[in-house]
């Protein structure tokens, strides 16, 4: 298992971050998902053997928000 976090620009409401936890925690490999409201952040931990960092940034992105770190 693999544990990463992303910084996101800004969230603008508390509804995005059930919105990107379920997301992010439906795909395939994703163990565990949590978003920060206040700083914007997201920490996943997954197996890197079923997806990458780079899957979960692009769903991230898919679902409208912006990854800056």
């Amino acid at each position: 298992m693999i544990t990463t976090k992303f910084q996101l620009e800004p969230l603008t409401c508390p509804s995005c971050i059930k919105k990107i936890e379920a997301k992010l925690g439906n795909m395939e490999g994703v163990n565990e998902v949590k978003v920060l409201f206040n700083s914007s952040k997201v920490k996943a931990t997954y197996n890197e053997e079923d997806t990458s960092k780079e899957k979960l940034q692009e769903m991230i992105v898919k679902l409208g928000y912006s990854v800056i770190g």
